[in-house]
């Protein structure tokens, strides 16, 4: 499906109601269907295949410098 203002996406699911999009640029959005029927147009290319997400790797814990030797009272 192709929206004027989101751009193209692919049809989640659609009832009575409403109808829910995963636009490409603006992630899921969900509309009244007898509202957004009007603006939505068919395309006929196939929807992008979703990277997973991968994880960053937990950054070792930094050690805590040795702490300096406290100072010599002075007398």
């Amino acid at each position: 499906m192709e929206h004027q203002k989101f751009g193209l996406g692919a049809v989640l699911s659609a009832s009575d109601e409403y109808i829910v999009i995963k636009f490409d640029d603006f992630g899921e959005k969900k509309f009244l269907a007898h509202i957004v029927l009007t603006a939505l147009k068919k395309s006929d290319r196939t929807p992008p295949v979703e990277k997973r997400a991968r994880r960053k790797p937990k950054a070792a814990p930094v050690a805590a410098a040795p702490s300096a030797p406290a100072p010599a009272p002075a007398v």
